[in-house]
């Protein structure tokens, strides 16, 4: 059939995800393979969450409440926003794609930073939107930059805070001095924050968005239940916005976009405030296990607030990368994302931690 695909559709390099064990396990001809590319919590989901979607598996036969009523209300109260501002999404990335969906039309143009998340320059390139991609500096956001690159034009601007893949994050100081400056230069720009790993970080100069808001109410935060509770399986992501906003992305959202099982599975892990604190120490431990000692193996490991580190092996990534998924060891090389030498891997068991220090040992001790 000779039909005509628009160019910015025929151009759009897709996001690429982590490698499935039982693609790895079939490839390579491995069993047990080990899962560390995705960032995905290593405990699994809240065991209260399982018995809640367990629970909810007789309704499959009824559509899921399209409002998601009672998971908005018991959120509002956990975040201290109303039902009203809050925006529920199959993950966090429907959010992305529906804030540009919405809220940019061919004039507009939105700012990103180059390395950062794929799915904003993805969303933005598959609805033909402009967009200005500012370098990092030294794998963090460069905020004064990205202020400067701002026209009038500029109608959202993307950060990660913590950074992905790079694990990286900017402190209160330069946030509110940027966000001073976005004021003046053009008020009405949103910020739009994702936090899909802010339940992870420990720093003490980390500025939760959320608190923000009233003094700026331009900001839009973006969270997930994807990382620590652990149900990246569900897909579940939540925006928080300016209420008359968040009605407009309403407007445009495909219906029942939210399952019954998600709904359910977040209500319950919501609870479980044990499995939150277990998943923190099992990071907290398997960082402090893995930074020293993929340093002492000569790889520069850049600092993180998430639930994975960045390594800079200082050599081509793509055949250590190889040598791991033969010893059954996935993770995230990030070529893509302009870092041919690096890595990303996710924080595991300390079983897993060990198995994944041994197979990179060996990998970076073959000649390349």
């Amino acid at each position: 059939m000779a039909i005509s695909i628009p160019r910015h559709v025929e151009t759009l390099n897709p996001y690429v995800p982590g490698k499935p064990i039982e693609e790895t396990e079939r490839e390579y001809g491995v069993t047990g393979a080990i899962k560390l590319a995705s960032n995905e919590n290593p405990l699994g989901p809240s065991p209260l969450a399982i018995k809640a979607v367990a629970e909810n598996l007789g309704k499959l036969h009824l559509y899921p409440d399209a409002a998601s009523f009672y998971l908005k209300k018991k959120m509002a109260t956990l975040l201290g926003v109303a039902s009203e501002e809050l925006v529920l999404g199959n993950g966090s990335n429907e959010l992305i794609e529906l804030l540009v969906r919405t809220l940019m039309d061919g004039e507009d143009e939105a700012i990103i930073s180059r390395g950062s998340f794929a799915m904003y320059k993805v969303a933005l390139h598959a609805h033909n939107r402009r967009y200005i991609e500012v370098p990092a500096r030294d794998f963090f956001y460069d905020l004064e930059a990205i202020a400067a690159a701002m026209t009038p034009r500029t109608k959202l601007i993307f950060l990660a805070n913590p950074d992905n893949p790079a694990g990286t994050w900017f402190g209160k100081a330069p946030f509110e001095h940027f966000l001073e400056d976005v004021k003046r230069r053009n008020p009405d720009t949103l910020v739009v924050m994702d936090e899909a790993y802010f339940e992870y970080v420990e720093a003490e100069d980390y500025p939760d968005s959320l608190r923000y808001r009233r003094q700026y109410p331009n900001i839009v935060t973006l969270r997930t239940f994807s990382k620590i509770y652990g149900l990246a399986g569900l897909r579940l992501g939540y925006g928080i916005l300016d209420a008359r906003l968040a009605n407009y992305l309403e407007r445009v959202r495909m219906p029942f976009n939210v399952s019954a099982a998600a709904q359910a599975g977040a209500m319950a892990a919501l609870e479980d405030k044990a499995h939150i604190e277990r998943s923190r120490k099992v990071n907290r431990e398997g960082l402090a296990m893995l930074i020293p000692a993929i340093e002492s193996m000569g790889a520069r490991v850049v600092p993180t607030q998430t639930n994975f580190v960045f390594i800079d092996l200082k050599r081509p990534a793509a055949p250590v990368n190889e040598a791991l998924l033969r010893k059954g060891i996935i993770v995230r090389p990030v070529g893509n994302y302009g870092f041919p030498n690096a890595l990303r891997i996710t924080v595991g068991t300390a079983a897993e931690n060990d198995a994944l220090l041994a197979a990179l040992r060996s990998a970076l001790a073959s000649p390349t």
